[in-house]
């Protein structure tokens, strides 16, 4: 079996040993398989702890790839906005409005499509809290752009943080979440009772 574990002598800056050294040093391992192309989108689950960011922070640069990632735009706005948001967007963070309709697929699709490289890292949960379904937007821009679709996680029983799953979706809503939730079998989060099943709402509206 193929393995992709990051190791010490794989690193190309001092920026991704200090980072792989930190992960070690706490006890984690990252498992990490070259992207597919040169866009695509990656989901992360589950998500139920602020330890998230840190550890996928710390991964994102053990991996020396610049990953974009959505957050929430009041991050970036006034004093916040100032301070964390400055910090967020240096580390790829993109701001989108959340819960009103901003016509935020058909754009970052569209953006995807017009990079020479572009991955966008996407929590489905949407938040830490329990919901009872995921958000189905990771899906339709990842079948709007056809492009690959990551599925990556940060296991703390194990304490492994990986991303070597790659799928390309049929535009089957149940036969692509079927084949997302074997990728996910057994995978704990730092807080499992947190975690959302994965599903879509049954009138796969939520974006």
């Amino acid at each position: 079996m193929t393995s992709y574990l990051l190791k010490k002598d794989q690193m190309q800056t001092l920026t991704q040993r200090v980072a792989l050294r930190l992960l070690t040093c706490i006890g984690w391992k990252v498992h990490f398989r070259p992207l597919p192309g040169p866009r695509g989108i990656i989901i992360v689950y589950p998500h139920t702890s602020n330890w998230d960011f840190p550890i996928g922070v710390l991964a994102k640069l053990a991996m020396g790839m610049p990953f974009y990632f959505i957050a929430k735009s009041s991050l970036f706005e006034g004093f916040t906005g100032a301070t964390i948001g400055r910090m967020i967007r240096a580390l790829g963070g993109e701001p989108v409005e959340r819960g009103v309709s901003t016509g935020a697929i058909s754009r970052l699709a569209e953006k995807v499509n017009q990079s020479d490289w572009y991955w966008m890292v996407i929590a489905p949960e949407g938040t830490r809290s329990r919901k009872p379904y995921w958000r189905s937007g990771f899906y339709h821009i990842t079948c709007a752009a056809r492009v690959p679709l990551g599925c990556a996680y940060f296991d703390f029983r194990r304490k492994e943080i990986s991303l070597v799953d790659y799928l390309e979706l049929s535009g089957d809503v149940d036969g692509d979440l079927t084949k997302i939730r074997g990728i996910y079998d057994g995978v704990q989060g730092c807080r499992p009772q947190l975690a959302s099943p994965i599903q879509f709402r049954p009138d796969n509206a939520d974006k």
